[in-house]
């Protein structure tokens, strides 16, 4: 199972406003209510390593980001896009190299079915967000660190120990090295940007691109879930 699914429209979703709304008149079914939208942003382009089926670097080129409770979107103009589930997002930071535009790095989990049928291979594939407004980079990254929280790993124990872990989440995975895994040179200079920058992310915020606080904001959460 690919962790990015191309999609030709984006899903809908409400304000914070208009959530508020609904919920006060009491729907017949809070299940029905479409999700919140934290963040969007224009002017956004992307890129897979390695690349995505069916997405061309002219997809990636500049689009719209959408950091939904449900699901991160992004939409170019060609009319294609992807949206991944937060659960698939095992790693998420800033990264501000010298002398290059500044960027999110996510890892994604990629999980494929073993030739035994039953067990299951994890690999890995890298995704870079970068805006055009660098100023938008720290909002971005506080949504989708807002809305990754709202998707906790199934599988992780309270008890389970997390201190190998560098970056954080309750359903993140450290990345280790191990079985072959290994980094792209985005990769690298990303995760060079982790240690000893950490910050909470999860401030609430009002409203739909709420208002950076301006601070350093650089790594994520702790897998154990500690705050």
């Amino acid at each position: 199972m690919v962790s990015a699914t191309i999609i030709t429209s984006v899903p809908s979703f409400v304000s914070p406003e208009q959530h508020s709304e609904i919920v006060r008149a009491t729907p017949g079914s809070f299940s029905d209510i479409p999700p919140v939208l934290r963040h969007k942003e224009d002017d956004i382009s992307v890129s897979f390593d390695p690349a995505l089926e069916q997405f061309t670097a002219e997809d990636g080129k500049s689009g719209t980001l959408y950091v939904i409770e449900s699901a991160l979107v992004f939409m170019s103009p060609t009319g294609r896009g992807f949206q991944i589930p937060y659960p698939a997002i095992t790693l998420h930071a800033v990264s501000r190299p010298q002398g290059a535009s500044p960027f999110i790095y996510c890892q994604l989990d990629e999980v494929t079915n073993d030739t035994g049928g039953d067990l299951e291979n994890v690999d890995m594939r890298e995704l870079t967000i970068t805006p055009k407004n660098p100023a938008s980079l720290d909002p971005i990254f506080e949504s989708l660190s807002l809305c990754a929280s709202l998707h906790p790993d199934p599988n992780m124990s309270e008890d389970e120990d997390g201190d190998d872990a560098f970056i954080a989440g309750d359903h993140f995975e450290t990345f280790t090295g191990e079985d072959g895994e290994e980094l792209s040179e985005v990769g690298r200079a990303a995760l060079e940007h982790l240690e000893s920058i950490i910050y909470d992310p999860f401030e609430q915020r009002d409203g739909v691109n709420g208002n950076s606080n301006g601070s350093e904001n650089e790594c994520i959460r702790d897998e154990s879930g500690d705050r």
